[in-house]
């Protein structure tokens, strides 16, 4: 069995679960192992085509997928398969000009 660590928005997805144990010899088998557990995560997972969506990056043990055999990566007893959700956004700068500070 390996375990895939749940982000906690889908946590109320899973039981409020942070880990569920699933089965499968690569990563694509044991995802879908996790969505015959807890099928309300597909559609935060995956596109209506079946593909993983793009926001969503899956790591074993640390490595991100996409540079080892995506899905197809192999999976072994013990080892870890995180969901990390990418993050969009962050800080604009503001060219506001200089500003005189007075004491």
């Amino acid at each position: 069995m390996s375990k895939i660590h749940i982000p906690t928005p889908l946590r109320q997805y899973v039981g409020k679960q942070s880990t569920v144990e699933v089965k499968g010899a690569t990563v694509g088998e044991a995802m879908s192992d996790l969505l015959v557990q807890h099928p309300d995560l597909r559609r935060h997972l995956y596109a209506d085509d079946g593909k993983l969506r793009a926001f969503v990056n899956l790591y074993v043990n640390d490595e991100d997928i996409r540079y080892l055999q995506k899905e197809a990566t192999t999976v072994k007893e013990g080892d870890n398969i995180s969901i990390v959700p990418s993050i969009a956004g962050g800080a604009t700068r503001c060219d506001c000009g200089s500003a005189e500070i007075r004491n």
